[in-house]
C-alpha cells in the first residue's frame, strides 16, 4: 500500500505535457485501473472489497498493490468544452452550459473543477481547478463559438491537466459534437494516447440533427456516436448523447453515480518485456450485471501472479 501511494503521489506531481504525439509513445510507470460495477438494472454496486476482484492483463492474473473504494470521496472534474463554430448551431452551446450547471449543482464537499475550451487549434484554460462551481458556469457563459475544431489535439492534452486536481478520483467531462476538422493528431494516434491514461472520459454528445452512424461522415449538425463511444470504452467512461437540454441533468447524474461508486485498483509494471498495449479485464467473485473499466495500458509486463519466482541474484 505504501509503495502504491508513493507512486500515486509521484503521478500527481508530473508536469503537464504539451506534446500529445510524444506522450503517446511513453510507457506508464504506474497503472491505475478505475472500475465501475453495475447490477442487472444498471445501478452501481457498492460495498465490494479487494478480495472480490481479480485483475487480468492479457488473460493472466496480476498482483495489485493498491485498492480503494469510497462512496463519499471527492472527485476532480476536468471539463473540456468544445468552443468551435459548429457548437453555435441549433442550441449546442446552450445545451453544454446546461450540462455544466447540472454538474456543479450536484457537487459534493471537496469536489473541484477546471474548465478548458478548445477552438481554432488552441486549448485555453479558462478556470484552473477550483471548488467554486459558480466560476465554471460564469466562464462558460462567456464562450462564443468560432473557428475550426481540433478535437483530437485538445483531448490529447487533457490527461496531464487532470493531475493538477486535488483528488485521487478524477474524470474528464467532454462536451462536444464530436466533429474534427483541424487536428494534427489522427484518430488512431488519439486512441493510442488514450490507451495510456488512467482517467475515464465521459463524452456528452450534443446532437441537433440526425445521428451519424459509424459509416458516414458527420455533418455540422450531427454527432459522431462511434467516435464518442470508442473514447468512453477505451478509458472506462460512458457516453451520453442527447438533443434535448432537459435530458442533460439526467446524463450528468448518471456520470456522478459512476464516479461515486468507483473502485481503484493499481499495480507497478515490472519493466520487463516490450513496451506495448496490453489489454485489461476484471473478474468479480459474485454475480453482477456489467463491469466498466479502461481497455488496457501501454507499457511493460505487469507483476503476474503466476510468474515463476526469481532466484536471488538472477537477472530479468
Amino acid at each position: 500500500m505504501a509503495c502504491a501511494l508513493a507512486a500515486l503521489a509521484g503521478l500527481s506531481q508530473a508536469p503537464p505535457s504539451d506534446s500529445p504525439k510524444k506522450a503517446a509513445a511513453v510507457s506508464v510507470g504506474y497503472v491505475l485501473v478505475p472500475v465501475v460495477v453495475a447490477d442487472d438494472r444498471g445501478r452501481a454496486v457498492a460495498g465490494l472489497a479487494q478480495k472480490d476482484f481479480s485483475l487480468l492483463v492479457e488473460g493472466r492474473p496480476v498482483s495489485i498493490d493498491f485498492f480503494s473504494a469510497s462512496e463519499t470521496a471527492p472527485v476532480s472534474f476536468t471539463i473540456l468544452l468544445d468552443g468551435s463554430g459548429s457548437m453555435g448551431l441549433a442550441g449546442k452551446m446552450e445545451g453544454a452550459r446546461a450540462a455544466l450547471e447540472a454538474l456543479v449543482a450536484q457537487a459534493r464537499p471537496g469536489d473541484d473543477f477546471a474548465l478548458h475550451v478548445f477552438a481554432e487549434g488552441a486549448v485555453r484554460e479558462l478556470v484552473p481547478f477550483t471548488t467554486d462551481g459558480a466560476r465554471i458556469v460564469r466562464a462558460a457563459a462567456g464562450v462564443k463559438p468560432w473557428g475550426r475544431t481540433a478535437f483530437f489535439d485538445a483531448l490529447g492534452r487533457m490527461p496531464d491537466r487532470t493531475l493538477l486536481g486535488a483528488n485521487g478520483s478524477r474524470a474528464i467531462i467532454l462536451l462536444t459534437d464530436g466533429l474534427d476538422n483541424a487536428s494534427v493528431l489522427t484518430r488512431e494516434r488519439l486512441e493510442e494516447l488514450l490507451q495510456g491514461i488512467d482517467v475515464p472520459v465521459y463524452p456528452i454528445g450534443l446532437r441537433t440533427g440526425s445521428a451519424t452512424p459509424g459509416g458516414g461522415a458527420p455533418g455540422e449538425r450531427d454527432v459522431d456516436l462511434q467516435l464518442l463511444g470508442r473514447i468512453a470504452f477505451v478509458t472506462g467512461g460512458r457516453p451520453a448523447v442527447t438533443e434535448d437540454p432537459k435530458e442533460l441533468p439526467g446524463a450528468v447524474e448518471a456520470i456522478e453515480k459512476d464516479l461515486r461508486a468507483q473502485y481503484l485498483l493499481g499495480f507497478t509494471p515490472t519493466g520487463g518485456g516490450p513496451v506495448k498495449f496490453r489489454d485489461i479485464s476484471i473478474v468479480i467473485a459474485r454475480r453482477i450485471g456489467a463491469i466498466r473499466t479502461r481497455s488496457g495500458y501501454r507499457g511493460t509486463e505487469p507483476p503476474w501472479e503466476d510468474a515463476p519466482a526469481r532466484k536471488k541474484g538472477s537477472r530479468k
